[in-house]
Formats: C-alpha cells, structure tokens, sequence
C-alpha cells in the first residue's frame, strides 16, 4: 500500500494559489458587494423587479392606463353622450393607409345605410369611393378636463362632415371607443380606493388581533367568519339595495367603493394576524418593546414589514377582484347607474343574446378588463418576488 504521508522534514502540500496577488479584480469585487450591501431596501427592490421582464412590461401597461384616465377628454375621438342618430348600432370600421395603389394616411370609408324591412336591421356598406381622412390634435366636441378646464383638442378627429367609429356605436348611436375611454376612469379607480380601505381595515384589525390577541382577536375572528359565511352575491344585493335611487352618481360610486372595501378587508386580516402570532415571538420584538417602543410602532416597523412580500401579492389581487366586483355589480343592475360610465355598465348593452348576435362588438369593453386583470397578476407576481431580494 502506497503511503500517502510525506518523507520526515519534507514540506506538507498546500492547494493555495502562488499566483501573483492581483489587488484590482479584488478592488472591483469589493466595489460590487459594497454596491449590493450599501444599498437600500427599495434599491434592491428594483433591481430584482426589473429582471422580471412580464412584470416590468405588465407594469408599464398598468402606468399608461392610469395616466390615460387623466387626459380621458383628449383622447376620446367623441363626447361621452354624444349621439349619432344616423348611425345607430353601426359596426367598427377599420383603418386604411392606401387608397387605389397610393398612400393616403389613415382613412376610413364612408358608410351608406339601409333599412332591412325584414328583420328591422340596419345594413351598413362601405362606400369605397368616399375617403375620409383622419384627422390628429384636431377641433372637436367641447369638453371639461376633470370638470374644470374648457377645451375642445382631440388627439384625433374624424374627417370634416365624415364619421370614425373605430369600435362601432350603441343603441343609441354613441361611438364604443369614447365610451370605453370614459369608462376606465371609474372602474381603474374604484379598485384603487376600495383596496386602500381593505388594507387598512384588514392591517389594522388584523394587526392588532395578531399581535394582543385576548378578547379583541376573539370577536374580530367571529365577526370575520360570520363575514365570510354570507354569499358574496346576496350581501352585494343587500349592501346595493341599501343605496337610494336618489342619490347622485358620485355619492353611488363612493358607495360602491364602500362596499367592496368592507367585504374585502377579512382574508387581509387573517393572514396578517397568522403572521404576526409567529413574528411578535422574534428576539427583535422583545428588544424594541424593552427600549420602550409602542404597540403601533412595533406593528408598523418591525413586523409589518417583515411580510411585505405578502402584501404586495394580496394588493395586486385585490385591485383586479375589485374591478372585477364593479364591473359584476355594474353588470347585474345593482352597482353604478347612468350617466356614470364604467366598463360594467358598458356590458349591460351585451346581456341580451339576441343583441349580442347582432351586434358583438358591444362586448369590447370586455377585453380592458381582461387586460388589466391580466397585467396586476403579472405584476404582482413580479413585486412579491423582488419584496424579498435576499431569496
């Protein structure tokens, strides 16, 4: 048997480097973590956020859906009840760059209608030989930006005396597109003030029934499991039915923001009161009660952040579940009620399956919905991973 031992006096063997010490390659690695521990919580947050490429495109799209509610009136092509008798139920029309061989720009084809005596419908053909050229940053319908500034400039306009339903129109003959506009303003931000109410309900019961515990965590647990036992679909018919019909359209949709911000708020406070049973027996939170830190202070600095990852998941949840609720409510009857426009009450048009055989592009609205709840998913998913850097 070979040994393995060295000759008595010989040097033992080492697997160290005698490669000459090079001082710059450790000087850049020593930049790069100093980079990585010196910076900050949200400065992590980012970075890993936007490796996460869906997350980062789904969040674009959410950010230039929530400034386009801010110039609404500027982009429409229309006014919101503005109203084209002559053009009723009308089909989409599409877009055209070329004309007979030659670049025009976007146009589209004027429209002839007839009257089928038939079945009642109305028939509409294009007429090719009627070019009607868009027009861009135009003069158009008079409109009131936010109710306070006047203003008629479009950012795009049909041609003079022409027509440009892009989406088709309703019964009534108002354009799809305009009123689809309109109506993100309310259903993109009644899922952003319902979540606020959720969030503090649900930090703040929760929170505290987590970590005092005692008689408060008892009857907050049963008042959130006779919550959850009731059917969604009655209580919103209960809640709906409460409003007066006499009420306006504003103090409806603070309403209904209400509503689902208090329906909302009871799996948030159980899941924050779950965690916080197994965080408020960490070493941390005996040191800071011992420096004298109060209840509220160690809820909201030390274990709220704590599972910060967890509640960013449950926020971009729940702003889609709201949207979703509007638009369901909106739907049935029993939500926001004309003049308001939401993307539910635009839906309404669609409930008769004849109409909808007829006409189907009144289920366009449709669609930003699918959209948007789509894209708070990808986003969240892409948040609840970069609240948590070190993982």
């Amino acid at each position: 048997m070979t040994n393995w031992l060295p000759e008595p006096g010989a040097p033992l063997p080492h697997y160290v480097s005698d490669a000459p010490f090079d001082a710059q390659s450790v000087t850049a690695m020593t930049a790069e973590q100093e980079r990585v521990y010196g910076a900050s919580q949200l400065r992590l947050m980012w970075w890993k956020f936007r490796k996460h490429r869906i997350a980062v495109i789904a969040a674009v799209f959410l950010a230039a859906m929530y400034l386009m509610i801010l110039v609404v009136e500027f982009l429409a092509p229309y006014g919101l009840q503005t109203r084209n008798t002559d053009f009723i139920h009308a089909p989409p029309q599409g877009i055209r760059l070329f004309h007979e061989g030659s670049f025009v720009g976007p146009y589209v084809y004027g429209r002839d209608m007839v009257l089928d005596m038939e079945t009642l419908r109305r028939v509409y053909t294009e007429d090719r030989t009627d070019v009607q050229k868009l027009r861009f940053f135009c003069h158009g319908a008079p409109y009131r930006l936010w109710g306070l500034i006047e203003g008629d400039v479009h950012l795009m306009c049909p041609a003079e005396g022409g027509q440009a339903f892009l989406l088709g129109t309703d019964r009534l003959g108002r354009d799809m597109l305009s009123r689809t506009l309109y109506g993100a303003r309310i259903s993109l931000t009644i899922g952003l003030f319902g979540i606020i109410l959720s969030f503090v309900l649900g930090i703040v019961i929760g929170g505290i029934a987590g970590y005092r515990g005692g008689w408060f965590d008892l009857i907050s647990q049963r008042v959130i499991e006779v919550l959850q036992a009731i059917p969604s679909i009655p209580l919103w018919l209960a809640l709906a039915a409460i409003m007066p019909v006499t009420w306006s359209p504003i103090v409806v949709y603070l309403g209904i923001t209400m509503i689902l911000g208090l329906l909302d708020w009871t799996g948030l406070a159980r899941a924050v009161r779950s965690k916080l049973f197994a965080l408020r027996e960490e070493d941390y939170v005996l040191a800071a009660q011992l420096m004298g830190a109060g209840q509220s202070r160690i809820i909201g600095r030390h274990l709220v952040p704590g599972f910060m990852s967890h509640l960013i998941a449950s926020a971009t949840l729940a702003i889609p579940g709201m949207i979703l609720g509007e638009t369901a409510l909106s739907f049935l009857g029993l939500g926001l009620r004309p003049p308001i426009t939401s993307w539910g009450i635009l839906l309404t048009e669609a409930r008769d399956v004849s109409v909808l055989a007829f006409y189907p592009w009144l289920l366009f609205p449709m669609l930003p919905v699918f959209l948007v709840v789509l894209a708070f998913n990808f986003m969240g998913d892409g948040l609840r991973d970069a609240a948590d850097p070190y993982r």
